[in-house]
């Protein structure tokens, strides 16, 4: 169990009345996740309490945390579905797990097909998942599910069609742990911005005009004692302009009608997932409870964000060695990034002006309450 862990309460759970609640709400059609919120726990918890025997559709096997070298056995099961997702964007992508190497606590996976940034100070717990469904004639779902330690979900893996399972049910004996006992806590209060004054305004702006390469964003921030959006309003009409918060939908129409190869970043609390490539068939989902969607349906990638729950759009300039580097980046109505967006790129050129000329015909927001909101 990690320090932040031993700093909050853990989560009481009745690992027999939990077993059973997620199984009626299941049946009622929830969804994993949303059944587990609706049981007034993480998602984690939930799937903790199905460790052991029972005779519940979820059997759940914990697994060791040789995070590294799981990762990289999964290479001998062939195709699989990776997921990631927050709280308001799903990302899924079908493909082999490859090249997988860490430095620290820093993962990578680098193919195109399965991308990913991977920080492994977040994983907590993991387990190996079976449900059965619901109708006997259709298969069981097999899947890897990793979790922080807050039982918030940070990386999914899942067996498709194509999957070697007799590989998988090998990586499942290799580096199960059936004693393992994943305690998950409560989430520590969030923590305040900084207030503007205190931000060496000037500083921020000369040394985000400095910058050479993207990945010195985040030490700036962090020098800076800023927060990501605050550093954007703080630097607005320079370097970052606000857009309005339909702009999601229809950049992904625009990249789609142009054919401009794009990527999308989703973030989950301990991992980065990444598609670079067109994306073709965008379909805008609206249910009768209000909640909206956007969505990619192509083979091999799948993305779902919830266009209800968006609270802030930027577009965002970063110079780097290789020209400046334009994303457009989407965040929820707490302030939590939901996604990023980019024009297909690689280190030593140029980004590419098929996307510099989608971003620069989407509309901007020119009021000054919106702003400020």
């Amino acid at each position: 169990m990690n320090k932040e862990s031993m700093t909050t309460p853990l989560y009481a759970v009745n690992a027999r009345q939990v077993r059973s609640d997620f199984a009626e709400k299941r049946r009622c059609g929830l969804r994993a996740k949303d059944a587990a919120q609706a049981l007034g726990l993480p998602e984690g918890a939930v799937i903790a309490a199905h460790v052991g025997a029972h005779d519940l559709p979820l059997t759940v096997v914990p697994l060791k945390s040789e995070w590294l070298d799981l990762l990289k056995a999964l290479k001998a099961c062939g195709t699989v579905m990776a997921l990631t997702r927050n709280e308001s964007a799903v990302h899924e992508k079908t493909g082999i797990y490859q090249k997988l190497s860490a430095q620290g606590q820093i993962g990578l996976a680098l193919s195109r097909e399965i991308d990913l940034r991977i920080f492994f100070a977040h994983w907590h717990a993991g387990f190996a998942v079976t449900e059965m469904a619901a109708n006997p004639q259709r298969p069981s779902i097999y899947s890897l599910q990793f979790f922080d330690a807050h039982g918030v979900a940070v990386h999914k893996v899942f067996a498709r069609e194509e999957t070697d399972l007799a590989a998988w049910n090998a990586l499942v004996e290799r580096f199960a742990q059936p004693e393992a006992d994943a305690a998950f806590c409560h989430a520590l209060p969030r923590e305040s911005n900084a207030d503007d004054v205190t931000i060496d305004r000037e500083g921020l702006r000369a040394a985000w005009a400095a910058m050479q390469d993207t990945h010195e964003f985040f030490d700036m921030l962090k020098r800076f004692g800023a927060e990501r959006q605050q550093a954007f309003r703080m630097v607005h009409g320079e370097f970052t302009e606000r857009l309005p918060n339909s702009t999601t939908t229809q950049l992904l129409n625009d990249a789609a009608l142009d054919a401009v190869s794009i990527m999308v970043f989703v973030p989950s609390p301990g991992c980065i997932q990444i598609h670079t490539g067109p994306v073709h068939n965008i379909q805008p989902l609206d249910t009768p409870s209000g909640v909206r969607w956007i969505n990619v349906m192509d083979p091999g990638f799948n993305l779902h964000l919830r266009t209800d729950l968006i609270g802030a759009t930027w577009v965002v300039h970063k110079p780097t060695a290789d020209g400046i580097v334009t994303s457009v980046e989407v965040f929820d109505t707490h302030g939590d990034l939901m996604a990023m967006f980019f024009g297909e790129r690689k280190p030593g050129r140029p980004e590419l002006e098929s996307w510099r000329d989608l971003v620069a015909r989407l509309p901007r927001v020119l009021n000054a309450e919106e702003l400020a909101a």
